[in-house]
C-alpha cells in the first residue's frame, strides 16, 4: 500500500517546519544550548505541524549523534540517520509514547501514564517523551491527576501536549509548561510546499489548481497535501477545472466575478451567475464563505490601500490588482451592508436544505 503523501513529506528537521519561524528559532536555540524543557504546550489550528514538531523534539532529545558529537549538537537539529531518529520517523520508538486524548481522556489513562513515566527509558541515556494529542479533551479529573507530574516530572521524562483548543486547558496546567503558538501558514507557503511535492512525485498540475488546493486546505498542510494526493490519483494533468470538480470549490476568479457583479449592483446577472454555479454542482456554502473573505479584502483595500502588503501572503499580484480595481469602483458603506448580508446568509445556508435561497435573498435585498 502506498504511503500517504502527508506522512511521506512530514518535516524531518526543525527547518522543515514551515510558517512557524519563531517557534523553530526558539526550539533550535534551546536544543543547541542544551536547554530543552520538560513540559510543552503546542497549540494552534489543525495541520500546522504541532504533532510533527513534538516528534522532532523527541528526536532532538534522543538523537545519538547529538549526544556523541558536541559540534553537531550546536546545530540544534536531529541527524535523521541514527537508529533512534529512524525509529521515531517510523513511529516505532519505545521511548516515544503518543496518547490520543480524544479516546483516552479519563483519569485511569493518566494514572497509567504516571506509573509508566517513573520507569527508565528502554535505551540508556535517552528520554521518554509523552505526546498527548488533542489534550483539551482530557477530563477535569485527568488534568488534576497530571498536575503533580507536570510540576515535578522525572529527569528522564518530557511531556508535550498538542491542542487545537488552548482556551480549554486549565490555567494550572498552562502555567506548568512552555507554550508555543502554531499559526496558520500563508497560502503562498502552502503552495510552495505543494509545488515541491508535486515536482518530487511527478504530478502534473497547473499553478491555478495548486492555488485552489492550497485554499481548500484552509491553512492546514495536512489537509492540502491529502487533497493533492486525492487529485493525483486521477492520473491526468490537473488543471483548475479538475481541481474544482474534485474539491467542490471554485477558483478565486469565479469569486471575483460575482463580487464584480455585486459592486455593479447587477442583481439579474448575479442571480444568473449563482444559479449557474448551483447547476454545475459547486458547493455554494463554501463559495459564500470564500466570497465573504474576498469582499472583506476589497473593503479593506478601499479603506486602507496599504493593506495590500498584508494580502500578498494570500493573493497573487494579479489577484491583488483585480481586488484593488474593484475596491476603487466600490462604495465602502455598500460593501459593509453586503458583508453583513452575506454573513447572515452563510449562517443560514449551513443548516438549510435549500442552500441557494439565503444567498439569493441576500443578493436581491442588496442589489435591487
Amino acid at each position: 500500500m502506498a504511503q500517504a503523501l502527508y506522512r511521506k513529506y512530514r518535516p524531518k528537521k526543525l527547518e522543515d517546519v514551515l510558517g512557524q519561524e519563531t517557534t523553530v528559532e526558539i526550539l533550535k536555540n534551546a536544543a543547541a544550548s542544551g536547554r530543552l524543557g520538560q513540559a510543552y504546550i503546542f497549540h494552534g489550528p489543525r495541520g500546522t505541524g504541532k504533532t510533527s514538531t513534538a516528534r522532532l523534539l523527541a528526536k532532538l532529545l534522543n538523537c545519538e549523534k547529538r549526544r556523541t558529537d558536541p559540534e553537531f549538537a550546536k546545530l540544534g537539529e536531529p541527524c535523521n540517520e541514527c537508529r533512534v531518529c529512524r525509529a521515531i520517523d517510523a513511529q516505532n520508538a519505545f521511548d516515544v509514547i503518543e496518547i490520543d486524548a480524544a479516546s483516552n481522556r479519563g483519569i485511569d489513562e493518566i494514572r497509567n501514564l504516571k506509573e509508566s513515566i517513573k520507569t527508565s527509558p528502554a535505551l540508556a541515556g535517552d528520554y521518554k517523551v509523552y505526546i498527548i494529542d488533542e489534550a483539551h479533551m482530557l477530563t477535569g479529573a485527568a488534568f488534576n491527576a497530571l498536575l503533580k507530574t507536570l510540576e515535578e516530572p522525572p529527569a528522564h521524562a518530557v511531556i508535550v501536549m498538542a491542542t487545537t483548543e488552548y482556551e480549554k486547558l486549565p490555567a494550572t496546567v498552562v502555567s506548568r509548561a512552555q507554550r508555543f503558538t502554531f499559526k496558520k501558514p500563508s497560502r503562498a507557503i502552502v503552495v510552495e510546499k505543494l509545488s515541491s511535492i508535486a515536482k518530487a512525485e511527478k504530478i502534473k498540475i497547473d499553478e491555478a489548481a495548486l492555488e485552489l488546493v492550497a485554499a481548500a486546505g484552509e491553512g492546514s498542510f495536512r489537509d492540502a497535501i491529502s487533497l493533492l494526493d486525492q487529485i493525483a490519483s486521477l492520473g491526468v494533468k490537473i488543471d483548475l477545472a479538475v481541481a474544482e470538480r474534485v474539491t467542490g470549490r471554485t477558483g478565486l476568479k469565479k469569486v471575483h466575478d460575482l463580487a464584480a457583479l455585486i459592486v455593479k449592483k447587477d442583481a439579474k446577472a448575479a442571480l444568473e451567475y449563482v444559479s449557474l454555479l448551483n447547476d454545475e454542482g459547486y458547493n455554494l456554502v463554501q463559495f459564500t464563505k470564500d466570497l465573504i473573505h474576498y469582499v472583506r479584502k476589497v473593503l479593506s483595500l478601499k479603506v486602507n490601500p496599504s493593506l495590500e502588503r498584508v494580502f500578498e501572503k494570500d493573493l497573487t499580484r494579479d489577484e491583488i490588482a483585480a481586488a484593488k480595481k474593484l475596491s476603487e469602483a466600490a462604495d465602502a458603506a455598500f460593501l459593509v451592508k453586503v458583508l453583513k448580508a452575506l454573513i447572515r446568509a452563510y449562517s443560514e445556508m449551513r443548516y438549510s436544505p435549500f442552500a441557494i435561497v439565503p444567498l439569493e435573498i441576500a443578493l436581491v435585498e442588496n442589489l435591487s
